[in-house]
């Protein structure tokens, strides 16, 4: 017996409730403001070189939207900055969960810019943005601590796990955990890459419940690859040298990160599961970090490759055709569009094993194996 599955075994065998960590609330937040690949048809796009594109802007598009599937994304208003979208986002999660936001030990904000102003586009992260969200929420504990994660894509992941381990630790009952970003202010208009991404905000409260039985996050893994493959995104200048915006602007090796997620990601996946004596087949859902759709498809049958079976029908839920890439947000907002049976096919049940897994900048991959409760 490894062990893993021991120490549940000597906790069930010695009558000692254990204490899970359990989303009891989640909330999102979706601009209105929707922008279509027609909206990108008389950009002037640049390769790497500085060269401009001869490409029509339709055929550009076009060939978008067929490697990436993605259709439309949102951008916020230029009145909103990323900390009110995470506000927003945070408010609904509180009231699901149900608590006086001044019972919260911690307010931990995954993001990669803090806020960008929409005319100046420059990043303002001091305050940081996990205290402006607990000031926008009114939280007036001085014990409740805000924390800024920046972990690229997987970051709210990773404030998802390390809410946990403040959880298993004892020193936090009630942790709010959000995922938010405006990288439609952070991309460069000339790069064809600035289609992925997307504005967007995800909220949980994680908190501590003692029970007989396990539930709720059953265990995580977080590989760091911080060498050659810390280059694949990074910020830098405009493909276009006679841009006069933004000094910083994403710059992804879009090719790079493609061989560094398929070759990486579904042995990662497997691995975890491995170490919690769990299977693909155990597995009910799998929320994928929303990248694009072509390397998401390539990840779920490289996973289930693994195992040499079939992938099963509606397993891997998608929103990156309609939402784009809102990088900590993907995961957050796919889930509580499935809590709330807005995303259909897809439910959660009773006792339903998912898998919440992301990839991103620097390069980082994470993944948790969440349970719900049997009720």
């Amino acid at each position: 017996m490894c062990n893993f599955a021991g120490i549940i075994f000597l906790l069930k065998l010695n009558n000692i409730n254990m204490i899970n960590s359990v989303i009891t609330g989640s909330g999102h937040y979706l601009p209105n403001r929707i922008v279509t690949n027609d909206d990108f048809v008389n950009h002037e796009f640049f390769d790497d070189n500085g060269n401009r594109l001869e490409k029509s802007g339709e055929e550009i598009t076009r060939k978008f939207e067929e490697i990436t599937e993605i259709r439309e994304r949102r951008y916020v208003e230029d009145d909103l900055l990323n900390s009110d979208i995470a506000t927003e986002a945070a408010k609904i999660a509180i009231e699901k969960a149900g608590i006086n936001p001044e019972e919260l030990d911690y307010v931990i904000c995954a993001h990669n810019f803090g806020d960008i102003d929409a005319v100046a586009r420059q990043i303002d992260i001091m305050p940081s943005m996990s205290a402006k969200v607990k000031h926008k929420l009114g939280i007036k504990n001085l014990k409740c601590k805000p924390y800024d994660m920046t972990f690229g894509c997987p970051g709210w992941i990773e404030s998802l796990i390390l809410a946990h381990q403040f959880i298993q630790a004892k020193i936090a009952k009630k942790i709010l955990v959000i995922g938010s970003d405006t990288l439609s202010r952070a991309v460069d208009p000339h790069d064809r890459t600035a289609m992925i991404f997307a504005d967007g905000a995800g909220a949980v409260v994680l908190e501590a419940k003692e029970a007989e039985v396990q539930y709720g996050i059953i265990n995580h893994a977080t590989l760091s690859y911080n060498g050659d493959e810390m280059n694949y995104l990074v910020n830098g200048t405009s493909l276009n040298p006679d841009y006069v915006g933004s000094i910083k602007n994403i710059n992804m090796k879009g090719r790079k990160v493609y061989e560094f997620v398929l070759k990486n990601v579904p042995p990662a996946i497997k691995q975890l599961l491995d170490d919690s004596d769990l299977t693909i087949t155990d597995i009910n859902k799998i929320l994928l970090h929303q990248a694009n759709a072509k390397m998401d498809h390539a990840m779920i049958e490289r996973l289930y490759k693994l195992y040499g079976i079939e992938i099963p029908e509606n397993v891997d839920p998608m929103t990156v055709q309609f939402l784009g890439n809102t990088s900590v947000a993907t995961v957050p907002t796919m889930f509580n569009l499935i809590k709330e049976n807005n995303l259909a096919p897809h439910q959660f049940h009773a006792n339903d094993k998912i898998i919440m897994a992301s990839v991103g900048a620097s390069m980082n991959i994470n993944a948790v194996i969440y349970q719900f409760e049997n009720n």
